[in-house]
């Protein structure tokens, strides 16, 4: 009678073991806090160009996004909002800045100053939090190349106009030998045929 008995309490224990490990495997498969995925981390845009900062979060509860903003200026807080809730633009940024569900913002109109690194952290409602980063870099249009385009362009236009100047006075220069010459020739044959008639 005791073999039958430890034998099933053997079974339990194996088949609770199973059931405890298969329920520690779906808690790790299971989404835990926030996660946050940033396609491009590095941005080039010139003065003047609007740019998408993008990312992606995920979240099981509500989350909150920030947005800094760190270069050789400073470090400025730019959005805070909260999924389905509320927005708060600093007001360095308020006529500048775009948000969007999925947490990424667009920077209107920028200019050398907005340089720098771009941090997002993402808080789920429990305390989990994730960071991003994205770096931008903005650059000036040049315009001393397009002067330089510019005045290469007129020096091109004025030494064609001499040549065609030059072409043109060639040409008139030539028909006037043309014209004196065909004279002196019509002059000097007219005097022949006198002296043949005189000579007659």
């Amino acid at each position: 009678l005791m073999r039958p008995l430890q034998g099933c309490r053997g079974r339990g224990v194996v088949v609770g073991t199973v059931t405890l490990c298969l329920a520690a495997g779906w808690a790790l498969q299971t989404p835990v806090g926030v996660s946050l995925v940033v396609p491009q981390h590095n941005i080039n845009a010139t003065v003047a160009q609007n740019i998408l900062l993008s990312v992606e979060y995920s979240c099981r509860g509500v989350a909150t996004i920030e947005w800094k903003h760190v270069s050789s200026w400073g470090t400025s807080k730019i959005v805070e909002w909260r999924s389905g809730n509320y927005i708060n633009i600093s007001t360095a940024y308020k006529d500048r800045v775009t948000t969007f569900e999925n947490g990424s913002i667009q920077l209107l109109n920028v200019g050398m100053r907005d340089a720098g690194y771009y941090f997002i952290t993402v808080t789920e409602e429990h305390g989990t939090n994730t960071y991003g980063t994205i770096i931008v870099n903005i650059y000036e249009i040049i315009y001393e190349d397009l002067h330089f385009v510019a005045v290469l362009f007129a020096f091109l236009a004025a030494v064609s106009a001499i040549l065609i100047c030059f072409m043109w006075l060639c040409n008139k220069s030539l028909h006037l030998f043309q014209k004196t010459t065909t004279h002196k020739l019509t002059a000097s044959t007219t005097e022949e045929i006198e002296l043949e008639t005189i000579e007659c």
